[in-house]
């Protein structure tokens, strides 16, 4: 997807929307998410922040929790990744 043009910041908006409806839960943890882009493929590329960054069930938090949110609001979302959380 070629960022800048309206259907990719519509895209981006959509996901934002996704992640605003899990940041309390992540904020009360002491971490955060941000959205970085959206690839060609439609994954979804994200940096965990704070306490999310190195916590060790970050991997779990990324599946069960912020990836779970996003392709529910935007099923033509394919995949999400962070980009500081290795896969074990």
């Amino acid at each position: 997807m070629i960022a800048d043009t309206p259907e990719y910041i519509a895209l981006m908006g959509r996901i934002e929307s996704a992640l605003d409806s899990i940041r309390p839960y992540l904020e009360a943890d002491g971490g955060n998410v941000k959205l970085l882009s959206v690839d060609e493929g439609n994954v979804a590329k994200l940096e965990l922040l704070g306490n999310c960054g190195s916590c060790p069930m970050s991997a779990m938090t990324l599946k069960a929790g912020v990836e779970e949110a996003i392709k529910r609001a935007v099923p033509e979302i394919s995949k999400v990744e962070a980009v500081n959380v290795a896969v074990v």
